[in-house]
């Protein structure tokens, strides 16, 4: 009997970029992709996958609300039940697969030292929670992870993180890329993807707003709001003339695979920017990043934190 290996779900992108690892051969021949109960994003991302022809092999399970007792595959290396889940299961194949910035935290805490505790940025963290992380940090030292993924990683980064003995597997939504777009994309000709970076207290929320208010005076803008935007700032930019807000629910990189030629993707510092040019390049759709002005970012948002997000999303 074929051994599952399980992957542990709880965003859509982790949930997406498991099925591209299945494809990818990671995972051996059968994958059963688990979703945390209780998250809406996933639930309607799981209906939108399951319309598409998935890779041989893998399974869309119902969702749950534990961990599967044997998790090969997972998404978020920050989260408390992860890191227990590790260090109550014997050191084997760990594969973890994109979740947004906090895959190039994880990749540059593993590259700095098998000593540097496993916690995710600006978050303020108790003596038992930074010592749950330093455990799993030397867990996974133990075992043998793969980082799947299809974000920018540079060289030095690339080169430190091998010799730490992880094994950097990059992709290109190969699975994805060959499936036909399930619905068309907009009539507007610019796309607007929302961003958290107003609700995590790192942006202004008036001069947002006074942006896509502008740029609506201008021409008609479709807006995709983000998971985790607040649903008061979401109402104020429906109101708003000019924008009609799309509530897909779903991955970017899902919903907008329709767009032709002409049209345009704007959006501030975003991992989605990366993937987005690597699915719509080739349908002639511009993925324009927006450069933050200073006075936009509040005093949370630390040079060095400004610094990474632009060069991620460069």
């Amino acid at each position: 009997m074929v051994e599952q290996a399980s992957a542990w779900v709880e965003s859509p992108l982790q949930m997406l970029c498991a099925v591209e690892a299945h494809h990818a051969g990671l995972l051996g021949p059968a994958t059963a992709v688990v979703p945390r109960a209780g998250l809406r994003p996933l639930q309607a991302t799981r209906r939108e996958l399951s319309v598409l022809e998935l890779p041989g092999g893998l399974e869309l399970a119902e969702p749950r609300e534990r961990m599967p007792r044997r998790v090969r595959v997972v998404g978020d290396a920050f989260s408390g039940r992860v890191q227990l889940r590790w260090l109550t299961s014997r050191p084997g194949r760990i594969v973890i697969v994109d979740d947004g910035l906090a895959t190039l935290r994880l990749l540059e805490l593993l590259a700095a030292g098998p000593y540097r505790p496993l916690l995710r940025a600006r978050a303020r963290s108790t003596r038992t929670r930074a010592l749950l992380g330093l455990a799993a940090a030397v867990r996974l030292r133990l075992s043998e992870v793969a980082v799947f993924t299809a974000l920018p990683v540079d060289d030095r980064l690339e080169a430190a993180v091998r010799s730490a003995g992880v094994d950097l597997v990059r992709h290109d939504f190969a699975w994805l890329r060959a499936q036909p777009p399930s619905a068309e994309g907009p009539a507007e000709r610019t796309v607007v993807l929302g961003t958290s970076l107003v609700r995590n207290g790192l942006v202004h929320r008036d001069h947002y707003l006074r942006w896509l208010t502008d740029l609506a005076t201008r021409e008609p803008l479709a807006y995709y709001p983000h998971r985790r935007e607040d649903p008061v700032d979401v109402a104020l930019i429906r109101d708003r003339p000019g924008i009609t807000v799309h509530d897909a629910g779903v991955p970017a990189e899902l919903t907008l695979r329709g767009l032709d030629a002409g049209q345009r993707v704007l959006s501030l510092p975003s991992t989605a920017i990366t993937s987005l040019r690597i699915l719509l390049s080739s349908r002639g759709v511009a993925v324009e990043p927006v450069d933050v002005p200073d006075d936009w970012w509040t005093s949370r948002a630390a040079p060095a934190l400004r610094s990474h997000l632009t060069g991620v999303s460069g």
